[in-house]
C-alpha cells in the first residue's frame, strides 16, 4: 500500500513538469503561424510557398532527430534528455538574433531547425512518459490535460507575436512595395526584422529557467523493460524480438504524419487563408489563436468523455468524420463562414494525437522508447503538407480553397482507417 500511495503522490510532480514542458512546446511550435506573414515581408520573400519553409524547417527535424533522440534517451535517461532538449531550444532562440540582424533567411531557418531538434528530443521523451505513468486506457486523458497547456500557449503566442511582429503590417507592406529597393527599403526591413530580438531573448531566458527547474526537481524514471516482462508474463503472450513485430506502430506513425499535417494546415495556414479570403488584418494576425482556441475546447471534451463515455478509437473515428465535414463546408463557402469552419477544424483535430499515440505504442514494452521515436518521425507531416498545399496553390495555380480540400480530405481518410482497423493490425495474437 505504501508503494502505491507514494506513486500516487509523486505522479503529481512529473505531471506538473509535463504541463510546463508542453506549454514551451506549444509556444515555440505555434509561433510559426505569426512568423509566416512576418518573414515573407521582413525577408522580402516572393511567395507563400517560400514562407512555408518555416514549417518545413520546424517539422522536418522530427523526422531526422526522432530515432537519434530515442538512442540519446536510452543513454542519458528521461530527465537528462529533457534538460538537453531545453538547452537546444535555447540555442535555436539565440541563433535567431543574428539571423534577424543580418536579414539571413537561411540562418533563420537553421535556427528554427535547431529549436525543432530540441523539441523532437522533448517529444520523444515526454509522450511515452505520459502514456506509461498511468493506465494505457486513460493515456488520451493525460495527454489531453497537457494538451490544454500546449494549445493554451498556442493561443497566447500569436497574440503576443502578432502584436509585436505584425504591428502596422499593412502600412509597412505597402511602403516596402513602394520603395521596392534601395537603402531606405533595406533599412525598413532591418528595423522590421529587429522586432524578433525581444520575443526570442524572452524565450531563451524562460526555457533556460525551466531547464534549471527540471534539473532540481525529482522526476521518477519509468523502467519500460521491466513493465514489458511483467506484461508478457501476466498475459502469457509470445515475446517480441523486434520493433518490426508491431505493424500497428508503423501504421500509427503514418496516422501521426497525417494528424500533424491537418493540425498544421488548420493552425498555421489559417492566417494566409484568411488573407486570401480578403478578411480584415485582425483575422490574418490571430488566425492561429482561433484554431487553437477550438482545439482547447476539443481537449476539454476529451478529458470529460475519454474513456468514461467513449473509447479512444471511437473518439478518433468521430473526429475524422467531423474534420472531413468541416473541411468540405469551408471549401464550398466564402468569407467569414469559410474562415470559421477552418478554425473549427481545431475541435476535430484536438483528440487525434491523444488517441493515435497511445494506440501506436500500445504493447511495445521494452521497445517503447524506439517506438516513440518512430512515432515522432511522423511529425514530418507538418513539414510536407503545407509545401504540397503551397505547390498546388502557387505553382499549379489551383484555387486556394480547392487546394485545401485536396490536401485535407485524403489525410482524414487515412486517419479514419487507422481508427477503424489499422490500430488492430498484428495485435490479434499479441
Amino acid at each position: 500500500m505504501n508503494g502505491i500511495d507514494t506513486q500516487k503522490k509523486t505522479a503529481l510532480v512529473p505531471m506538473l513538469i509535463c504541463c510546463a514542458l508542453f506549454f514551451i512546446l506549444g509556444y515555440v511550435t505555434w509561433a510559426n503561424g505569426a512568423l509566416i506573414p512576418f518573414v515573407r515581408l521582413a525577408f522580402n520573400l516572393e511567395t507563400d510557398l517560400q514562407a512555408f519553409f518555416i514549417l518545413f524547417a520546424s517539422y522536418i527535424a522530427y523526422f531526422f532527430l526522432a530515432l537519434p533522440s530515442s538512442w540519446i534517451l536510452g543513454k542519458v535517461g528521461f530527465k537528462n534528455g529533457l534538460i538537453l532538449s531545453l538547452l537546444l531550444i535555447v540555442l535555436g532562440a539565440l541563433i535567431i538574433l543574428p539571423a534577424a540582424s543580418q536579414l539571413s533567411y537561411g540562418l533563420f531557418l537553421l535556427a528554427i531547425f535547431v529549436q525543432a531538434s530540441g523539441m523532437a528530443l522533448l517529444q520523444t521523451a515526454i509522450n511515452p512518459y505520459l502514456s506509461i505513468i498511468g493506465p494505457i486506457e486513460s493515456a488520451a486523458q493525460r495527454i489531453s490535460i497537457v494538451g490544454i497547456f500546449n494549445k493554451g500557449a498556442g493561443i497566447i503566442v500569436p497574440i503576443v507575436l502578432g502584436s509585436i511582429l505584425l504591428k502596422d503590417y499593412d502600412t509597412i507592406s505597402h511602403k516596402v512595395q513602394e520603395l521596392h529597393s534601395g537603402p531606405e527599403h533595406d533599412a525598413l526591413l532591418t528595423d522590421l526584422a529587429a522586432r524578433l530580438h525581444g520575443p526570442y531573448i524572452g524565450v531563451a531566458i524562460g526555457v533556460a529557467l525551466l531547464a534549471v527547474i527540471v534539473y532540481v526537481v525529482k522526476m521518477p524514471e519509468v523502467d519500460v523493460n521491466k513493465e514489458e516482462e511483467t506484461l508478457e508474463t501476466a498475459a502469457g503472450s509470445k515475446k517480441k524480438n523486434s520493433v518490426f513485430d508491431f505493424p500497428h506502430l508503423f501504421l500509427g506513425t503514418l496516422a501521426i504524419f497525417f494528424c500533424v499535417a491537418v493540425e498544421v494546415m488548420a493552425g498555421d495556414i489559417i492566417g494566409t487563408y484568411g488573407k486570401l479570403l480578403s478578411l480584415p488584418p485582425f483575422f490574418v494576425k490571430y488566425g492561429t489563436a482561433f484554431t487553437l482556441g477550438c482545439m482547447l475546447l476539443g481537449y476539454f471534451i476529451g478529458i470529460a468523455t475519454i474513456p468514461k463515455y467513449i473509447s479512444q478509437q471511437a473518439a478518433l473515428r468521430l473526429c475524422t468524420i467531423i474534420g472531413i465535414t468541416f473541411t468540405v463546408i469551408s471549401v464550398f463557402t466564402t468569407g467569414m463562414t469559410s474562415y470559421i469552419f477552418v478554425a473549427l477544424l481545431g475541435v476535430a483535430n484536438a483528440l487525434m494525437w491523444p488517441a493515435i499515440f497511445p494506440l501506436g505504442i500500445k504493447g511495445l514494452g521494452r521497445f517503447t522508447k524506439v517506438g516513440s521515436g518512430i512515432m515522432i518521425m511522423g511529425i514530418a507531416g507538418g513539414a510536407i503538407w503545407p509545401l504540397i498545399y503551397g505547390y498546388l496553390k502557387d505553382t499549379l495555380h489551383i484555387d486556394f480553397q480547392h487546394a485545401f480540400l485536396y490536401a485535407m480530405v485524403p489525410a482524414y481518410l487515412y486517419i479514419l482507417y487507422f481508427a477503424s482497423a489499422g490500430h488492430k493490425v498484428g495485435q490479434k495474437n499479441g
